[in-house]
């Protein structure tokens, strides 16, 4: 009985190790490039057109819906007009444009599932001010986007009309009380660099 119990007990703690390393196996490759290849994987957070506020919890390694005064954030606006994320294995400190933890990521495409692994390509960079503080968003396109052959911000701009505007009116509108501001977008090289310190930043801080 105790060999049975043994036996069944080992594959209980092979499946438990299995089920972790499944829940944090959402960072890509250190040796990934991204200052040859600005192709990265993207966890999405937020789906396109949804309104509740989820956001990965680094302790947790889960997603996990944002509370406050215990009660779920909901945005109180239209619903999110691309996915939104974070590029895993990425740290960007308040000194350094961020908020201490894995940069933001605006992904354009179709919407993805909640917690998907989406491969995208940077094409630029929104700066935004948050309360007097800078919060970089990159913006990147989707592998599955119809606009995949677009490899940077004013490719975008000239092609699709419109798209920059709509994503710069949400994320500046979307909090009351004025608190969000834009100072424009930056291209391509200069959110591969954003994105080079932030994975800088991670590997530095293990």
């Amino acid at each position: 009985m105790y060999k049975y119990l043994s036996i069944l007990l080992f594959f209980w703690l092979c499946f438990l190790s299995c089920e972790n390393n499944k829940k944090n196996d959402i960072s890509t490759k250190p040796e990934d490039s991204v200052e040859d290849d600005s192709g990265v994987n993207a966890l999405i957070e937020i789906p396109a057109g949804t309104l509740e506020k989820w956001e990965y919890n680094k302790r947790t390694g889960e997603i996990e819906l944002e509370l406050i005064n215990d009660k779920p954030r909901i945005i109180n606006y239209l619903g999110y007009p691309a996915n939104y994320g974070m590029i895993p294995k990425t740290l960007l400190s308040k000194e350094n444009g961020g908020d201490g933890d894995p940069i933001d990521v605006i992904v354009l495409g179709p919407p993805e599932s909640k917690g998907s692994i989406v491969k995208c390509k940077i094409i630029g960079v929104l700066y935004l001010i948050d309360k007097s503080e800078q919060d970089y968003k990159l913006i990147a396109i989707s592998e599955n986007s119809n606009f995949k052959d677009i490899n940077d911000i004013e490719e975008l701009r000239t092609s699709y009309d419109g798209i920059l505007k709509i994503i710069e009116i949400w994320f500046t509108n979307y909090k009351s009380g004025g608190r969000m501001k834009s100072n424009g977008y930056g291209d391509s090289k200069r959110a591969l660099n954003i994105l080079k310190n932030a994975r800088s930043q991670f590997f530095n801080s293990l």
